[in-house]
């Protein structure tokens, strides 16, 4: 057998002006400048930046991802051109593709960039699927970057890099994809004039300055990713309405996270009470629903006023918060168990806080929600990273629809007091379930306490203790057991026996698996994240799959524990080639913090998975395991080195190789 064997060479371009020359090829058919509009800037100054590209004749690169051109035809193989940065934020801030704002801390790996592209051109070529045209970049084009720099940026000078990668081809060879870093060294001086611009920065569009420095570059499509159903939708318009009703949607099913369960048949319990009247539920289940709301608009104004709060969750990562909410629901959890009524005294303005008034439905509406802030329910933690970055109205608006759609089930069951009508309201049955719920609360109460005393023992990136769960599972176990125990004594009839005796045994069953699967290392061995050891296996070649937890994030647990752990995942999760990597953010973990940012992202559960080169593959808080099977499969083809062929199916812009037979 014998076909046509073409060598691939290796593509880099020729830096001009304010970057070094990099490595090139003689016949390498792109060159490349980057121009700043000056060496030096003052704090605070608009930088425009070009990077002018030129693409020898009969020859083009493909245009940047997700570009629309009519007329042509979508090509999935394609290596889309893109910009790059590491080392910006802090005094040298450029523009987050992802965010389309500033990044304003200093990042280590690269960053894409949000940049002004240039008029594409069609091009018709057969990659396999018959002769199609497709839309590329050929010819000399500039490649706009807007950088800044920071009000408080220290004088002197400031080193970054701007990375452009691509991939050149003609009418019969696609080169191998190519990436280019030109190292930028900027002065910073009070009082430094800008120059008049270079001839290449004619056609920068400065007007994109104003949309950042307001805290955003327009209107940027939201994605969103419900167990492997992918969409994005675009928040203008009528686009707007769908993102509330998701957001609503998100609310809603905050109360099926293992944060929230827990209290439910509380609640359940003390509209019963009520159930005969309707009047008198309805009133009840609107002041709880009112607490929650209140909850989450108080979270709003918080994320709209105060400068680096961006969502509840990290006030559990003051552990001393953790602790207090445990001990709280501790309380409540032993005046549940009847060992004594837990009330507040009259001085209090006189206010009576048990669940069958008004004030006490408010503020258990309020502990409900606060119980919620350590869970991300499916298609909220997306809504809620959109509305942090947007005007304090909108932020409002998003988490207060949040509260609403975690209010409604309650609105629902006092609406309709029928629904709750057969729950016991006195005697010995209704004492029994007080008493289990009341040492199931306890249980979360220690769970609570466990995870706080954790975070402040823990030393990131080592992981924290999780022995706690052990006292979690006694507590669970102890409820089981005197559920079965209890139930046989106070009723002699046979079926609520078997039913709650068995329900018993189910409860103590659950909690030892809980103890014994959460305390276990699990079938993976996690790398603790610092950006050392991400680095590391980046150099390395390998795919990683980043997994952002935390001991009070019990949905991260879910997640690992399910997912993760299923047999054919973790078996790829210890292949040769993927590192798994942890991001615990249990204590205080600054870097872990900051490379959630980096994916912008406020909440958790997070999972990660990137190529060797830094790029996402794969970001979402619900995930299926085929999903993450498809994206580490996807992570580990893509090239190692800049010098490593693209393997693009079909011809002509397909590489000709050779099997050397």
């Amino acid at each position: 057998m014998q076909s046509a064997f073409w060598m691939l060479p290796c593509a880099a371009a020729l830096v001009w002006a304010n970057a070094p020359a990099a490595a090139q090829a003689p016949d390498d058919p792109v060159r490349a400048r980057v121009v700043l509009a000056s060496n030096t800037a003052a704090p605070g100054a608009d930088l425009p930046a070009v990077i002018e590209v030129t693409v020898a004749p009969q020859w083009h690169i493909w245009t940047q991802s997700g570009a629309s051109v009519a007329g042509a035809a979508e090509f999935d193989g394609a290596e889309w051109t893109s910009v790059e940065a590491s080392g910006v934020g802090g005094a040298v801030r450029a523009a987050s593709v992802a965010a389309g704002t500033w990044i304003l801390e200093p990042t280590a790996a690269f960053t894409p960039l949000l940049a002004q592209w240039p008029q594409s051109h069609l091009v018709t070529a057969d990659v396999g699927d018959g002769p199609q045209k497709y839309a590329v970049f050929e010819g000399t084009f500039i490649i706009g970057v807007p950088l800044a720099i920071a009000p408080d940026a220290r004088e002197g000078e400031h080193s970054f890099t701007i990375r452009l990668r691509y991939q050149a081809c003609d009418a019969t060879t696609c080169l191998a994809p190519t990436e280019i870093d030109f190292p930028v060294t900027l002065r910073v001086a009070a009082n430094a004039a800008m120059p008049a611009p270079d001839a290449a920065l004619k056609d920068f569009d400065s007007s994109i300055f104003a949309a950042l420095n307001s805290g955003g570059a327009g209107p940027r499509p939201i994605d969103f990713d419900f167990f492997g159903l992918a969409f994005s939708i675009d928040p203008t318009g009528t686009g707007f309405l769908l993102v509330l009703l998701i957001a609503a949607l998100g609310g809603m099913l905050l109360n099926f996270t293992p944060c929230v369960l827990p209290v439910i048949p509380l609640k359940i319990m003390g509209l019963a009470h009520s159930a005969g009247n309707r009047r008198r539920c309805l009133l009840l289940g609107a002041s709880l629903s009112l607490g929650v709301i209140a909850f989450w608009v108080g979270l709003g104004i918080a994320v709209s006023l105060i400068s680096g709060f961006t969502t509840s969750s990290q006030l559990f990562q003051y552990p001393w918060f953790t602790i207090g909410i445990g001990v709280v629901i501790a309380v409540m959890a032993i005046g549940m168990c009847g060992l004594f009524a837990v009330r507040l005294p009259q001085s209090v303005a006189g206010i009576d806080f048990r669940h069958d008034t008004l004030a006490g439905s408010f503020g258990f509406g309020i502990m409900t929600a606060v119980l919620s802030t350590p869970c991300t329910a499916p298609l909220m933690g997306a809504a809620a990273a959109w509305a942090a970055t947007q005007q304090p109205w909108v932020v409002l608006l998003v988490f207060g629809v949040i509260g609403s759609g975690m209010a409604l089930p309650y609105l629902l069951l006092s609406a309709f007091p029928q629904l709750v009508q057969r729950v016991p309201r006195s005697g010995p049955a209704s004492d029994l379930v007080k008493q289990v719920m009341g040492m199931l609360l306890l249980a979360a109460a220690a769970y609570f306490i466990g995870a706080g005393a954790a975070g402040m023992l823990a030393a990131p990136p080592e992981p924290p203790s999780n022995d706690y769960w052990w006292i979690v599972a006694a507590i669970g176990i102890a409820a089981g057991a005197w559920m079965s125990v209890r139930t046989w004594r106070i009723t002699p009839r046979l079926q609520p026996r078997l039913a709650f005796g068995s329900l018993g045994l189910g409860i103590v069953a659950a909690s030892a698996a809980v103890g014994i699967e959460l305390t276990n290392d699990g079938k993976i061995p996690w790398v603790y994240y610092s950006p050392q050891r991400l680095a590391e296996a980046q150099a390395r070649g390998d795919a990683v799959v980043v997994d952002f937890t935390a001991e009070w994030c019990l949905n991260c647990k879910t997640l690992e524990k399910t997912i993760l752990e299923s047999d054919a995942v973790a078996a790829r999760l210890t292949s040769a080639g993927v590192t798994p990597i942890k991001v615990d953010l249990t204590g205080d973990n600054p870097d872990g913090r900051a490379l959630l940012k980096r994916f912008d992202r406020l909440t958790i559960p997070l999972l990660v998975v990137l190529t060797p080169r830094s790029e996402e593959v794969f970001k979402s808080d619900t995930y299926t395991p085929a999903q993450v099977l498809k994206a580490i499969d996807q992570a580990s083809l893509q090239p190692r080195a800049a010098s490593s062929p693209q393997a693009l199916p079909g011809s002509p812009l397909a590489p000709r190789t050779t099997s050397g037979n």
